[in-house]
């Protein structure tokens, strides 16, 4: 059986804090502006041309989840080091 967590350590789990509005507003914010950019830099002759296949916009779709997954991992790890700095 594993360490018994403390209330504060469960309040700022990661999964609790990467649902927080305030971080999923912000992640898709970013996973527009850059997906966006991405799909055109990595896609977008195939897109001008009309020659996308399912493969094309499943990869455009991954795309988009990169940076969204990067950002949410920044902003919790921010708010979970705030935290600490504020708790000691």
């Amino acid at each position: 059986m594993g360490p018994i967590l403390s209330n504060k350590t469960k309040r700022h789990s990661f999964l609790t804090l990467a649902f927080r509005e305030s971080v999923i507003k912000r992640a898709i914010k970013i996973a527009l502006i850059v997906g966006c950019i991405l799909a055109l830099i990595n896609h977008g002759d195939r897109i001008i041309f009309q020659d996308m296949q399912s493969v094309d916009w499943f990869k455009i779709l991954l795309t988009f989840c990169v940076p969204y997954c990067v950002s949410t991992i920044s902003s919790v790890l921010a708010i979970k080091r705030e935290i600490e700095i504020n708790e000691s």
